[in-house]
């Protein structure tokens, strides 16, 4: 009896520490940061204020690029084992002004935690393509950004 309670307790301590393990640096422990970036990203962009004017075919390149990052990284995630319905807090909050600014700051830290190796060679084909994504979502929200300024060079 004291064997099977000494079995069942430690059973229980480690299924209590996989939470811990998830972000394990043996294996790509920035996954679950990067989508938490992904996804307040996407909520900058999508959060426009009324004098934002209308949805420009930019911004929604931008959302579908990061949607699309957010599927190959949660892929790649899951096949490194990481617990992708766990939400890890963004790196900061960022305020409402500047949401494209801060999108693309927001994109840069995804860009610099998903490069990193990957050990795991099933993961690598889902990391590159989030990766190109992020490089699309990137590239195009700096454009987006580039049209704005100039737009409010023309009204001045």
């Amino acid at each position: 009896m004291k064997k099977k309670s000494l079995i069942a307790a430690l059973v229980l301590m480690a299924a209590a520490s996989l939470p811990a393990l998830a972000d394990e640096y043996g294996r790509h422990p920035f996954y679950l940061h990067a989508l938490s970036d992904l996804r307040m990203a996407a909520w900058k962009v999508e959060h426009r204020r009324p004098e934002d004017g209308n949805v420009s075919r930019d911004e929604q390149v931008v959302l579908d690029e990061i949607h699309a990052a957010i599927g190959e990284l949660q892929h790649a995630a899951w096949l490194d084992g990481k617990p992708i319905e766990w939400r890890e807090p963004t790196d900061a909050w960022l305020p409402r002004q500047g949401r494209l600014h801060a999108a693309v700051d927001l994109l840069r830290k995804v860009r610099f935690d998903v490069a990193r190796e990957e050990d795991d060679p099933r993961s690598r084909p889902y990391q590159q393509r989030g990766l190109a994504h992020v490089d699309a979502a990137l590239g195009t929200a700096q454009h987006a950004i580039g049209d704005v300024r100039r737009h409010d060079l023309r009204t001045e």
